[in-house]
């Protein structure tokens, strides 16, 4: 096999997992996030380690043309994208309107805007050659009532989930697998990058977390499968579960006592 994934915010976390995962089973991996130190410390350790092509792109996505800017980075290259994995992502755990509305902007396009214009870009070429894998990294959050403190984060990964959801019925029967990964509490910086590592470790016990390589094996291994969505974890599956049954008020209630455990509103 001779197949490229391109993934975004590869440089740590469950992206630097997922390189590691699809080098492991490999694939060629092109590799793109805003820091370009840790980008190319993988890409040293992934060609040393499993004998593949790693390619380093730096771009940062909350810029506007980062999406097209990188697709005809890669095209100059000579590499052809058979697998995109959208994972690049953050959170910010102030209030909406303790937040400028750069931020919220800089939030949309990473995690939502940039997600579907790469799509949009590589899908046709995937389905041209009648092989693809798209893997969009979303959360147990877009799963669950919002909440405040956080209040895009929720509701762009339940968007991710539902342009997944619609991709995956678009591509049935094309040789593309189009699968939405939906992590719990994660092992990775998160947490400590967005300044809630003292708050969520001491409301969730350790037995909640799940270790980031078992996360993206769990995702690869999905794709592979053509599932449209996963839920890593059985607590994360019975909370994703209990979401959909409660009623709105009860579950909004739960989620808003849960945002003053971690000092969110």
């Amino acid at each position: 096999m001779n197949r490229t994934v391109l993934i975004t915010g590869a440089s740590a976390g469950i992206g630097a997992a997922l390189a590691r995962t699809y080098a492991a089973e490999g694939w060629n991996v092109i590799l793109t996030a805003r820091r370009q130190g840790p980008l190319q410390a993988l890409a040293d350790e992934l060609t040393a380690a499993k004998g593949v092509t790693a390619t380093v792109i730096s771009e940062d996505l909350s810029d506007p043309v980062a999406p097209e800017r990188l697709v005809a980075t890669i095209a100059a290259r000579g590499l052809t994208v058979d697998g995109l994995v959208n994972n690049a992502g953050f959170s910010r755990v102030t209030g909406f309107l303790d937040t400028d509305l750069s931020a919220h902007r800089a939030m949309i396009q990473v995690m939502l805007t940039a997600p579907v214009e790469l799509s949009r870009l590589l899908l046709p070429g995937m389905i041209q050659r009648g092989f693809g894998r798209v893997l969009n990294v979303a959360s147990l959050a877009g799963q669950m009532p919002a909440t405040g403190g956080d209040t895009l984060y929720g509701p762009i990964k339940s968007f991710l989930i539902k342009a997944s959801q619609g991709l995956y019925l678009e591509t049935l029967g094309t040789g593309v697998h189009v699968t939405v990964l939906n992590p719990g509490y994660t092992l990775t910086e998160f947490h400590d990058v967005n300044g809630s590592r003292e708050q969520v470790s001491s409301a969730y016990p350790t037995w909640m977390w799940m270790d980031a390589v078992r996360v993206a094996r769990i995702g690869h291994d999905a794709c592979e499968a053509n599932r449209p969505s996963v839920t890593p974890g059985v607590m994360n599956n019975v909370m994703a579960g209990l979401a959909r049954f409660l009623p709105d008020g009860l579950a909004l209630r739960m989620v808003a006592n849960h945002a003053k455990r971690l000092d969110r509103i």
